[in-house]
């Protein structure tokens, strides 16, 4: 069974940076393409930045200069590195990864960017 779990959410100053983690296990991780999404409150879900498994990536143009997605095939883990946080990334982050034509996702974890 496949099972994404994200942390290293938290509330950071306008400008600060955070570093998310996803670990994902019941899977062949290196294989597949993955993903963050982010949900703000009143909002529909978008995609934030996706990463292949060769490790091609793409963003989402309002965080372009500012998020970098990686993955660590070793430790099954993909992140996603924010700097320069703005209030208007406050919101759930949560990783996803289609394997076997089934759409997993992780519980989110909460980055909020305050004063």
């Amino acid at each position: 069974q496949v099972q994404l779990v994200e942390s290293g959410g938290g509330l950071v100053q306008p400008g600060g940076s955070l570093r998310l983690s996803c670990a994902a296990s019941g899977m062949r991780f290196s294989m597949y393409a993955l993903g963050w999404y982010r949900q703000a409150p009143g909002k529909q879900r978008e995609l934030v930045a996706t990463i292949t498994n060769g490790g091609n990536t793409n963003y989402a143009d309002s965080v372009k200069g500012r998020f970098t997605i990686s993955r660590d095939n070793a430790k099954n883990t993909v992140y996603l590195q924010m700097n320069s946080l703005k209030p208007e990334d406050t919101a759930v982050y949560s990783c996803n990864v289609v394997y076997l034509l089934t759409a997993y996702w992780g519980q989110g974890t909460q980055v909020t960017v305050s004063s």
